[in-house]
């Protein structure tokens, strides 16, 4: 669900590093480290804007746990269609979300949303 004003998505959308993190994961899940090296931006700010783009409802992310005990997340693009309406009262966004996880991972949302 997208969780922001229509100002915060579009200040949000201006940014390249947000705007390159969305491309990156528009088809496939990533990791921060992946994502800095796809992008060549340092892990730090792909975690600033990753964690601003969850805030707004743009991006999903899935915590990945390691035998281990340590984890880390995987990010994806949840949106897939973004327009733009001028109307009598400003700028209107609508946007289309895609699914994002694995289809257990789905399943799940839907079961706990009853």
């Amino acid at each position: 669900m997208i969780d922001a004003s229509d100002n915060e998505i579009l200040e949000l959308l201006a940014d390249k590093y947000a705007q390159m993190i969305l491309q990156q994961t528009r088809d496939k899940a990533m990791s921060a480290k992946e994502l800095s090296e796809e992008c060549d931006i340092s892990v730090s700010t792909v975690y600033r804007r990753a964690e601003r783009l969850v805030e707004c409802g743009l991006l999903s992310e899935r915590r990945v746990a390691h035998p281990d005990g340590n984890h880390h997340s995987m990010y994806e693009a949840r949106l897939n269609e973004l327009t733009i309406r001028l109307g009598d009262e400003g700028f209107e966004i609508i946007i289309s979300e895609k699914p994002t996880g694995d289809l257990a991972d789905r399943f799940t949302e839907i079961w706990e949303g009853l």
